[in-house]
C-alpha cells in the first residue's frame, strides 16, 4: 500500500553516490580539459620566439606581480592539477574494466556493434590509462624543478634529458582524451540545444570535436618541433639558462656604470 511513510523510506534508500561521482567526474574532466588547452596555447608561445616563451614562464612565477620570481607558484599550480587529476581518475575508475576478460568482452562488443561513440569511449579508456602514468611524471617534474622552465631549460628537457618520447605520447594521449571527454560530456548532460534533426546535430558536434583536436595536435607538433630544434642546437651548452635579448643588452650598460 502506497503511503507517505513508504515513499519516504523508498527515497531514503536511494544511493546518490553514483550521481555525485558522475558530477565530480564531469566537472573535474571539464576543468582539466580547459586547463590543457590553455596550457598548450601558453607552451606554444615558443613559436612566437624565445623571448615570448621566457616572459610567459616568468609571468607564472609572479615576476610581473612581485618584482621577483617565485617558482613555488609553479609548484602549487602543478600540485593542484595533480590532485585534480587524481580526483578525476578515482571518479572514472569505477567505469573502467578491471580484468582481461572484461576488456576482451568490451572489445568484442565494440567491434560487433560498430558504433562510433563506443569506439571513442574505448579510446578514452586507453588514453586515460596512459595519462595516469605519463601526466604524473610530467607534473612531478614540474613540481620538483619549477624554476627550470624557459626556452633553453624546456628544450634541454626534450633533448638532453631525453624526455621527448614521453612528451610526444603525452601530446596525443591528452588531446584525444580531452576532446573525446568534452564531446561525451556535452551529449551526456544534454547541453546541445533542441534540434529538429538530432542525428545531424550530433554529427556536427563530432566534426567540431575532431576539428578542435586536429588543431591542437597540429599546434602541439609544431611546438614539439620548435623545442626539439632549440634543444639540438643547445645540446653542447645544456644547463645554460636563457637570458632574453633586452636583459643581455642591459648587462653591459649596468657593468659600465
Amino acid at each position: 500500500m502506497d503511503n507517505p511513510t513508504s515513499r519516504a523510506i523508498a527515497r531514503s534508500r536511494i544511493d546518490r553516490t553514483p550521481a555525485w561521482l558522475d558530477l565530480v567526474q564531469g566537472a573535474s574532466g571539464l576543468a582539466l580539459a580547459l586547463f590543457m588547452w590553455g596550457h598548450m596555447l601558453l607552451v606554444s608561445s615558443i613559436l612566437l620566439g624565445m623571448d615570448a616563451m621566457y616572459h610567459v614562464a616568468r609571468f607564472f612565477e609572479g615576476v610581473y606581480f612581485f618584482g621577483r620570481p617565485y617558482p613555488q607558484l609553479v609548484t602549487a599550480i602543478a600540485a593542484a592539477i595533480f590532485l585534480l587529476m587524481i580526483v578525476h581518475a578515482v571518479a572514472a575508475m569505477r567505469r573502467i574494466p578491471s580484468s582481461y576478460r572484461e576488456y576482451r568482452t568490451l572489445f568484442r562488443h565494440t567491434r560487433d556493434l560498430r558504433h562510433a561513440d563506443t569506439w571513442l569511449w574505448l579510446i578514452q579508456v586507453a588514453t586515460g590509462l596512459v595519462l595516469m602514468f605519463l601526466a604524473g611524471v610530467h607534473l612531478y617534474t614540474m613540481m620538483t624543478h619549477p624554476a627550470d622552465i624557459g626556452p633553453y631549460e624546456s628544450a634541454d628537457r626534450f633533448v638532453s634529458a631525453r624526455m621527448w618520447p614521453l612528451y610526444l605520447v603525452l601530446l596525443f594521449a591528452v588531446e584525444l582524451h580531452g576532446g573525446i571527454g568534452l564531446y561525451r560530456l556535452v551529449l551526456k548532460w544534454g547541453l546541445l540545444p533542441r534540434s529538429v534533426d538530432p542525428r545531424a546535430q550530433r554529427r556536427g558536434l563530432a566534426r567540431l570535436k575532431w576539428a578542435i583536436t586536429g588543431f591542437f595536435l597540429v599546434l602541439g607538433l609544431l611546438t614539439f618541433a620548435a623545442y626539439m630544434k632549440i634543444g639540438i642546437e643547445h645540446r653542447d651548452r645544456a644547463g645554460e639558462r636563457y637570458v632574453p635579448e633586452a636583459l643581455r643588452a642591459a648587462e653591459p650598460q649596468a657593468g659600465a656604470r
